[in-house]
């Protein structure tokens, strides 16, 4: 038997590894079971090419729960290791960095991690046990080897008895980690980290009916036996080629990865890159509408079918981090506990070819079925409409596929829309005015009035739609949207011919005097001569204040504490009415004001806008008036 102290200068390592990884604890059984993977995954390459003379055969990777004994087994059919081989790696290369680690972390940065940067996987175990032992028998010609270490720097090496090849890994579980020797949170933990691992991971067993014979009575009782129960699926779909796959099999992945959700997702995009990085993986479009809610399910980052974690800040661009699914890359540089990213080039790459990938498939769909595309677009609009505002690289390519609805549900490409309003929505300054609502029911009275003058008008009702239009007005400078409730429709598009007003200068200087008496602060008043059967009496909304509080109440505008402002409104008054004429001749105040206020409440009324107090002394006026 050999004994030693392992080679470090500091007294007790272990108290500080459990100090310094404890928030993070419980992913010791990934590390372990990792490195099972990694030992079991080296032995197939050695068999491959020569150079290990043995059966690879069907190996697992066991884990077993000794409650009475306070016991976890971590079992693997690997490489295994030489007595030497322990000496050597477990002894000397894991703590070839403690020192480092020490000076580096001693007195800062609880979260800083050191897993993995240190060679220090294995020593996770000290996380939740108070002693370890490692029997273990490598593949070649030699005794097994026997390593126990109690937390301190002192350790046993001798010989086992073991005849099988590989690893055991035994943790004896200290009194503050006994929830680890519960079935539930083992199982739990290899759901987490293990579920997708290359190679099966046995834990427990379970009972399986066996199928009924075609000839069996009717009295027949079904027969069971207990299998071992493998809790992953060591051949998921993103590790497979696109051709590989159905339809039906991407949907049956989405639903193993997010259980509990019910509706299948739009659409996938397989992502299969080996230069120059390596990344694989599967991201799913789910229905969103316009909603940007933070999703619960998130895509998942694994590496080497390892999960790591769901936070993909940085790797995935923040615009598709609405997406779900998977993304598997040895590539990605994370810091030493694998729990977080660390700043590099490389990930920059990987986010840029994600965003390319995910543009060039969002194209092919829109050639390949653009009726599909269309019935789609709802639902994934404000990915993309984010995409646009977020990723220049996506903002060029968008122009092939992003879409514009039309009130009456004709979707537009913006070449094509340019293409299709320039005759009849060119202003009499050659701008194209491209008309829009925000809500079909609320601007309804306006769209139809639009509409009657032979112009289309789009429904554009994310809650980003004025950051946006802001962008693409600045790209296309012969462009302006304008709402569609924003003024009357002669302004809204200015063409040259006029309309006469039937009222003088000075008939309207009274007019606006006398309505100014009885109109509130918040409108501004605006005469304007317009065909004598539109409505008297028309509400707008400034597009320009308007859209400048949506973009301060929903990120940016620039325009500080405008999204604080109360509304404001123009009353457009049609001077060509039969009520303007009312209005100015009545000499009766207390009718003159009643008039406007009946008029100005039934503008309102068509704007949403009459709530409250002013809906009920406006319901109780207009029966007085029937009576």
């Amino acid at each position: 038997m050999t004994t030693g102290k392992i080679n470090v200068s500091v007294e007790n390592i272990f108290p500080l590894i459990k100090k310094f990884l404890y928030s993070d604890h419980e992913i010791f059984l990934r590390e372990l079971v990792s490195n099972g993977t990694d030992a079991t995954l080296k032995l197939k390459h050695l068999i491959s090419i020569g150079e290990a003379k043995v059966e690879y055969g069907n190996p697992t990777i066991e884990i077993k729960v000794d409650k009475e004994g306070k016991k976890i087994h971590i079992i693997d059919q690997g490489l295994g290791m030489t007595a030497d081989e322990v000496e050597k790696y477990i002894n000397q290369v894991a703590f070839s960095g403690a020192e480092e680690f020490l000076d580096k972390y001693k007195d800062s940065a609880k979260d800083s991690g050191i897993i993995g940067h240190f060679g220090l996987g294995f020593y996770s175990a000290f996380m939740v046990a108070e002693k370890v032992e490692i029997i273990t028998k490598s593949y070649k010609d030699e005794p097994a080897a026997h390593w126990t270490c109690d937390g301190s720097p002192e350790f046993t090496l001798e010989p086992a008895d073991k005849t099988s090849r590989g690893t055991e890994i035994i943790l004896h579980v200290a009194e503050d980690s006994l929830e680890f020797l519960e079935d539930s949170k083992i199982s739990g933990l290899l759901n987490k980290y293990n579920k997708f691992m290359p190679i099966p991971i046995k834990f427990g067993t379970r009972t399986e009916t066996l199928p009924k014979p075609e000839d069996a009575p009717e009295d027949y009782v079904n027969e069971t036996v207990e299998t071992d129960n493998i809790i992953n699926n060591p051949n998921p779909a993103w590790t497979k080629q696109p051709t590989e796959l159905s339809d039906e099999d991407y949907k049956n992945f989405y639903r193993e990865l997010y259980p509990m959700q019910f509706e299948d997702p739009l659409f996938n995009i397989h992502l299969n890159v080996d230069y120059p990085f390596n990344l694989t993986g599967i991201l799913y479009f789910p229905k969103l509408g316009s909603d940007m809610q933070i999703q619960k399910d998130k895509i998942q980052l694994y590496q080497n079918q390892v999960y790591v974690t769901d936070n993909v800040e940085g790797i995935v661009p923040e615009f598709l981090t609405m997406l779900k699914g998977v993304i598997d890359s040895p590539d990605i540089p994370l810091n030493v506990s694998r729990s977080g990213l660390q700043a590099d080039g490389a990930v920059k790459k990987i986010s840029n070819y994600i965003t390319r990938k995910v543009a060039d498939k969002l194209k092919a769909l829109f050639n390949e079925n653009r009726a599909d595309f269309e019935a789609k677009w709802n639902d994934i609009k404000i990915v993309l409409e984010y995409g646009m505002l977020s990723e220049d690289k996506f903002y060029e390519k968008a122009g092939a596929f992003v879409l514009y609805p039309t009130v009456d549900d004709t979707y537009f490409t913006l070449e094509e829309l340019k293409e299709k309003l320039k005759e009849k929505q060119t202003d009499k300054d050659g701008k194209l005015v491209v008309l829009y609502a925000g809500n079909k029911d609320a601007q309804h009275s306006y769209i139809e009035t639009a509409k009657d003058k032979g112009y289309e008008v789009l429904l554009l009702d994310s809650p980003i739609i004025s950051h946006l239009i802001q962008k693409i007005e600045g790209d296309n400078k012969d462009v302006t949207f304008v709402r569609v409730d924003s003024d009357h429709i002669d302004n809204l598009i200015k063409k040259d011919e006029n309309t006469i007003s039937k009222l003088s200068d000075e008939e309207k200087e009274t007019l606006k005097t006398s309505l100014e008496a009885y109109i509130p602060k918040a409108y501004s008043v605006q005469l304007e001569a317009m065909d004598s059967q539109a409505a008297p009496f028309i509400i707008t909304q400034p597009e320009f204040m308007r859209r400048m509080k949506e973009m301060s109440q929903s990120g940016g505008g620039g325009m500080f504490g405008m999204g604080n402002m109360p509304e404001m409104y123009n009353l457009v008054v049609n001077t060509n009415s039969d009520l303007a004429t009312s209005i100015l001749n009545t000499e009766d105040k207390t009718h003159q004001e009643h008039l406007v206020k009946q008029a100005l409440d039934l503008a309102k009324l068509s704007q949403n806008l009459l709530k409250g107090e002013a809906l009920t002394a406006f319901v109780k006026r207009s029966f007085e008036m029937i009576k």
